[in-house]
């Protein structure tokens, strides 16, 4: 019996015509396998990255404090890696557990310590999974929170909310046994346009270029930004998010009677990470990925007037989504000097 586990016990049934009693007996020594993948085969392989988990773990928050209500729905994921790679090599599960367990675990956190943001959401969870199985030596948690917006009817709406997806908040917590948590927080689908105030000219011009010089075009772009903290204890994570997105749309917009001039959308990507660590010093770098969005002008040039002409107010665009260019920095704090 090759699959007979070297690590368990096994009960026996009796030959007893009740078939109540059962005898124990030890798996047998033959069936000993390897525990790592290099002893398995010799030294030829190793098994250099493993893990599971449960993924998206749908959870409704509702904080009921007397007639006002708060909301918070996550989407969150699970992941386990254990310091026994015995699971993988000679299929011994006492080590595992279960996926169905850790979802049971995000619904028991969330009823015990309630849910206040993702982040500190997943770093309950991570630590959890460490201190509760000593197998686990490396815990993560991913968290999608959908964008509710508590509904203004006049005023702020006791108990009703509005799905309000202009951006989606997420955040990955890990940690390590015996090393500190580490929490990445991000933004994505930010999609924004504007008609003005945008260039892209002095480029490089040479035989492969096609492209002409735009001194005025749409500027359309999907914003995805993740970033990393310094510290847990002191970040606010709230703030932080909500200041990253202020800062995408002030740097891309500008004030609202005048806008702000983009010769690029390296540029622009580089003023709104600037203006995040200038704001919210507990951010270590952030990186923020902004593929151009396509609005190509229309050649009217080719028609007749009589069929052109019209209100002048009135441009025409189409609309293109591959191919598309894809601009991307991260801007990070350079380390202290200790001299």
């Amino acid at each position: 019996m090759p699959w007979t586990s070297t690590n368990r016990i096994y009960a026996k049934p009796s030959n007893t015509s009740g078939g109540e009693g059962v005898a124990i007996v030890a798996a047998p020594s033959s069936a000993r396998a390897a525990p790592t993948a290099a002893a398995d085969t010799g030294g030829r392989f190793e098994l250099s990255d493993h893990g599971y988990g449960k993924s998206c773990v749908k959870l409704l928050h509702v904080y009921r404090d007397g007639e006002y209500h708060a909301i918070r729905e996550y989407d969150v994921s699970t992941e386990l890696k254990l310091t026994s790679e015995s699971p993988y090599v000679i299929g011994d599960n006492k080590d595992v557990v279960a996926t169905d367990s850790q979802k049971n675990t995000v619904y028991l956190l969330a009823k015990k310590h309630g849910v206040k943001t993702p982040e500190e959401f997943g770093a309950v969870v991570v630590n959890h999974f460490l201190y509760t199985y000593k197998q686990v030596g490396e815990a993560k948690c991913r968290v999608v929170e959908y964008p509710w917006e508590r509904l203004q009817a006049g005023a702020p709406h006791n108990h009703a909310f509005i799905f309000s997806p202009a951006a989606t908040r997420w955040c990955e917590v890990s940690q390590v046994r015996h090393d500190a948590v580490v929490v990445k927080s991000g933004l994505s689908g930010l999609r924004v346009l504007k008609t003005t105030q945008s260039a892209f000219v002095d480029f490089v011009q040479d035989e492969y270029t096609t492209l002409a010089d735009a001194a005025e075009r749409i500027f359309s772009t999907v914003v995805e930004a993740e970033w990393t903290y310094d510290s847990m204890r002191t970040a606010d994570f709230d703030n932080a998010w909500l200041t990253v997105k202020d800062a995408i749309l002030e740097k891309f917009a500008g004030p609202p009677d005048t806008g702000v001039y983009s010769p690029s959308v390296q540029h622009t990507l580089y003023q709104a990470e600037k203006m995040v660590l200038e704001k919210v010093s507990e951010i270590s770098w952030i990186k923020m990925t902004m593929p151009n969005k396509h609005y190509l002008n229309i050649d009217m040039s080719k028609f007749p007037a009589n069929v052109t002409k019209g209100d002048p107010r009135h441009h025409i665009y189409q609309p293109i989504d591959k191919p598309a260019g894809l601009i991307y920095a991260q801007l990070r704090r350079r380390p202290k000097s200790h001299l």
